[in-house]
Formats: C-alpha cells, structure tokens, sequence
C-alpha cells in the first residue's frame, strides 16, 4: 500500500495549504475546503514545496510573515526536499526555532508525503526530540517516514495522540517512547514495519508499552504493519494493557491463524469497541471464529491476504 492523498483533515479541523504561486513571486494560500477559514486558527495549515518552485525554508518563513501564526493551533509539514537536492533542508530545527512564532501550536504532523514526492521509506527524518521541549503544549503529533528518524527519551504532558508512519520504525525510537512520560496519552499508533527498511524492534522492546505502567491514560494501541505480528498477537493476549483499552490495532501486518489463535485463547477482548485486524493472512475458518467470538466488537477483517509460508508482507514496506 502507498500514500496517494494528502491529509484532508488533521485532528479534528480541515486543512488550509499555504501554497506559493507559480504566475508571479506572490504566495497565496488556498483552503481545501468549499471556504476559506475565517481565521487562522479555525484550519491545519499546511506547508510543504515541491522539486520545482520555492525552498521549504523560503514557504515556511513566508508563512510565518503573512499568517498570524499566533492564532494557528494545528500545522502539518509537506516535503521539504529530498536528500539528493541542494534545495532540501531538515525541518526540525526549523520548526523548534519558530516556536515563539507558534505560541498556541496544538497539533503537529511532520511529512505529509504522498508517493508521487516520494515512498514512506524515502522520506528523510531526523532526531525530533527538541520537538517536544519547543511545544510542550503539543498533544497531537504524526510522524511519517523512518529514514534517520530518532528519538530520545522526552516528557510530553499535554501529549493525547502520537502516531508514527512508517515501512520500518527503528527500534530505539520505539524505546524512547517507553522510556517517555507520557501521562495523558490516550491514542498510540506504531507502524512496525520491515527489518529490510529498519523496522528491528522486537516483543521484547514493545513490553513497557505492553505492561501499561507508564501509560495510565490510554485507550487505544495500534501495533501494526508487522512482520511479526503474530508474536506480537502472542504478547498482546496476555498484555496487562488490554484491560483498559477501548480500541485495539494489530492491522496491516503479516497476521496469521497462529496469532489469532493467541487472541482467541488469551484474555477476554469483548470488552472492547473495536478489534482492527485488516490486512491479513488468516483463513476463513478462523475468520468466522474470531467474528463468533467477539459478537458485540466492531471487528475489521477486510483485505484478507491469500496466505504463502514462504512470503507474507505488510500494508506499508518501500
């Protein structure tokens, strides 16, 4: 699976792109929905180049001269180059730097990057700790892409949502989040991903998330894109975590009957609101006995894979 679309919305508001005119040196922005906002902060401002046209570092300093920045609460960042070009420049610092210009900054997605700029493998990320000591405020944030993504250990105490995009998340970003304080957290999402494009975290670096002591507010886990999946089934049927869940994702990955099976035959899930499993590699007897087990669960077992021993694969890889 590839990234065609763009976000249409983020976080619960529709995206305004901030985007400059090619007729002419004037910027202009333009809003994706049927009217244009009546003020900054009522959108998700996006603002990302393209291979021809102005620098991300030109966009992103005319966005800040022409917007009220002071009034936007949700941002998204586009490309901003690629490796390869003299143009491309790494957001980050960037974006610590302007945080006196963002003093209300919300929500934060970085590398809303479709396939025709570039694959999720190809985008190129970097250390985005100073992130969370620039906006302590922030309680959204999406990243997507794996390449040089790192992460230290931080403290987020707004921070509601953290997802991550990615073919392949390293696994010391993955220990970073379990090492973080993170009290408010409700919503995780952690796109695995494939060894062959970075993705080596194990079960065993997924047990601090999996224990729950160091997330007393979360109510949705998604691990997913996995080629280990079913281990991770394995761990989840027996995740001290899963109590408390309202929602759980163990989709887009190599899952199995045997990882099924784990779920089936481990903890009670009839508590939750929703099981997503799609994009899997289970057969249809165990897919009548999952949907019978759970009778009053939204189960999600579309795009069911034809399953290979020797070769079975994730949603998002390349």
């Amino acid at each position: 699976m590839s990234i065609y679309e763009h976000l249409s919305t983020f976080a619960g508001l529709r995206v305004c792109d901030f985007q400059h005119e090619h007729e002419g040196d004037t910027v202009q922005e333009h809003y994706s929905g049927e009217e244009e906002p009546d003020s900054p902060g009522e959108a998700a401002w996006r603002v990302g180049s393209w291979f021809e046209g102005p620098s991300f570092d030109d966009l992103f300093a005319a966005f800040l001269e022409r917007i009220d920045t002071t009034e936007v609460t949700h941002l998204i960042i586009g490309f901003w180059g690629a490796d390869y070009d003299d143009g491309a420049v790494d957001p980050v610092p960037v974006l610590a730097g302007a945080a006196d210009r963002l003093p209300n900054l919300r929500a934060l997605f970085l590398g809303d990057i479709v396939m025709e700029q570039a694959e999720i493998s190809w985008i190129e990320q970097s250390d985005i700790t100073p992130l969370f000591a620039a906006y302590p405020g922030l309680e959204h944030l999406g990243v997507r892409g794996g390449a040089g993504l790192a992460l230290e250990p931080f403290r987020a105490p707004a921070l509601k949502t953290l997802r991550f995009e990615t073919g392949g998340l390293p696994a010391g970003v993955v220990r970073a989040v379990c090492a973080s304080e993170l009290p408010v957290l409700e919503h995780l999402d952690l796109w695995l991903g494939t060894a062959n494009y970075g993705g080596d975290a194990t079960v065993d670096d997924l047990a601090p998330i999996l224990g729950g002591e160091r997330l007393p507010s979360l109510r949705h886990l998604g691990l997913e894109d996995s080629e280990i999946q079913d281990e991770i089934a394995a761990a989840v049927a027996g995740a001290p975590i899963v109590a408390r869940l309202e929602s759980l994702s163990l989709a887009m990955g190599a899952l199995t009957d045997l990882g099924a099976e784990s779920l089936l035959s481990g903890q009670p899930l009839t508590h939750l609101k929703r099981l997503d499993l799609h994009h899997h590699f289970l057969t249809d007897p165990v897919v009548k006995r999952v949907h019978a087990a759970l009778p009053g669960v939204e189960v999600d077992l579309g795009d069911q894979q034809q399953s290979d021993r020797d070769w079975r694969y994730v949603a998002v890889a390349e």
